[in-house]
């Protein structure tokens, strides 16, 4: 029986794809900078590479292929839940040679395994529709993306560059500020990705009332006129402890923010700039996000919400994997994939317009919405509890759509991260919704 979808292709491509990116961020700084913890909010980069390999050893060799372990005390090490990333720099870690070439060992012999697969999806579940090769590919990106955030954290001279920026966006000004999404029911979730999460799964009916949502991000310009109206000085707009939060670390702006006389600028990766108004706002909390939606007399939209203005379409009534349809996406739909290091102008990308006329939904930063990251009515976990059923909860708010660091394997219309609510390290931002006035 043939390869459906070509996804053991796919596969391998994913798999390779995700480990020139892996080498791309532990080879542009020096061993030092490897082994270093450059926030206590973040692992050693050479803890990140070492887990990579570990995961995909332990879900591939072991779990698919029944191998042997190779490195069996090795395993504590890199339980992300037995230590807590402020503690990782302590343990006994395989040095930057060490990790290297346990992670190419692995990866060899992961190939094999690969091409022996059975084309037909025997195996069991892990192996159907190439499932466990994909989470191991999309979880090296999400890696990735972890190890991008610790290169925007650490000090010293830019060690990555964007061969070219981003494209611009001509028609923004012609764009309306809001666009009308009708209420109604539509199906949430999905059952037949091959490589959708148990957070994404099952596909399940979800009714929506009539809401307005804004047409792009928020951008840093529109950000500045709340913080030049007081924003952070008022806590008519801040949830409790979002305002906790304000006092008591003195926040008066995003993170990487710094105002010299009446010039704001950020620092992007090594490099100091002056803050670019018409990008989408970057390095927010979800407190800051929804102090925002406040003051500017909206809020944010919920997950459901997010989801319908994403996927459906309207003529059809269908679900589609993505904004523009169901074909995967290229350079001209979505900032992603780490392609130029910092997000899109708001209202580029006109290709990877919803159908109601919504940008950058994929791509360019994170967006915030309203929502707990709670499981969908008939979740399962699988392969592994700890995966999301141990997050689920208030103590976790739901980010949609994937930033300029995610890969395509790791986003799709469905694709569910989730943070706490004070996270701004992370690529996040936002866009508000309000409801629409009844008929």
């Amino acid at each position: 029986m043939p390869d459906p979808g070509g996804l053991r292709e796919r596969a391998a491509s994913a798999l390779i794809g995700a480990r020139e990116r892996t080498r791309l961020l532990t080879g542009c700084v020096d061993e030092r900078e490897l082994t270093a913890q450059h926030s206590p909010l973040m692992s050693p980069l050479v803890w990140d590479l070492g887990h990579i390999g570990n995961q995909e050893e332990q879900w591939l060799l072991r779990a698919v292929a029944g191998q042997e372990p190779l490195r069996p005390a090795i395993d504590s090490v890199y339980d992300a839940f037995e230590h807590p990333r402020a503690e990782r720099p302590s343990l006994p870690l395989l040095t930057p040679k060490e990790a290297r070439a346990y992670v190419a060992d692995v990866r060899s012999r992961v190939l094999d395994v690969l091409d022996a697969a059975p084309a037909d999806g025997g195996g069991g579940p892990l192996m159907e529709s190439s499932f466990a090769f994909g989470m191991i590919a999309q979880h090296e990106q999400q890696h990735d993306e972890t190890m991008l955030i610790t290169h925007q954290l650490r000090r010293g001279p830019a060690a990555l560059t964007a061969p070219e920026p981003p494209p611009a966006a001509p028609d923004t000004a012609l764009l309306p500020a809001e666009v009308l999404v009708e209420g109604g029911p539509f199906t949430m979730g999905t059952s037949t990705e091959p490589w959708a999460l148990d957070n994404e799964r099952p596909a399940h009916p979800c009714f929506v009332p009539s809401f307005f949502i804004d047409t792009l991000p928020v951008s840093n310009g529109a950000y500045l006129r709340f913080i030049q109206d007081g924003g952070y000085e008022d806590p008519r707009w801040w949830h409790p402890e979002g305002w906790e939060q304000v006092r008591r670390h003195s926040l008066a702006a995003p993170l990487f923010w710094r105002r010299e006389g009446s010039t704001w600028t950020r620092r992007r990766f090594g490099v100091e700039e002056p803050v670019p108004e018409a990008e989408p706002v970057l390095h927010v909390s979800w407190y800051e996000a929804e102090a925002y939606a406040a003051w500017a007399g909206r809020r944010l939209p919920t997950e459901a919400e997010w989801e319908k203005a994403a996927r459906h379409d309207p003529v059809s009534g269908r679900s589609l994997r993505y904004p523009w349809g169901d074909e995967d996406p290229t350079p001209e739909h979505a900032n992603l994939g780490q392609r130029h290091l910092r997000p899109a102008p708001v209202g580029a990308y006109a290709r990877g317009a919803s159908r109601r006329g919504v940008r950058q939904l994929i791509g360019d930063v994170w967006e915030w919405t309203a929502s707990d990251f709670l499981p969908y009515p008939g979740f399962r976990a699988f392969p592994y509890r700890e995966y999301s059923e141990v997050f689920f909860g208030p103590g976790h708010k739901v980010l949609r759509g994937g930033s300029f660091a995610v890969d395509p394997v790791a986003c799709r219309g469905t694709f569910r991260n989730w943070d706490l609510p004070v996270r701004r390290q992370i690529f996040s931002g936002f866009r508000t919704a309000r409801d629409a006035e009844p008929a």
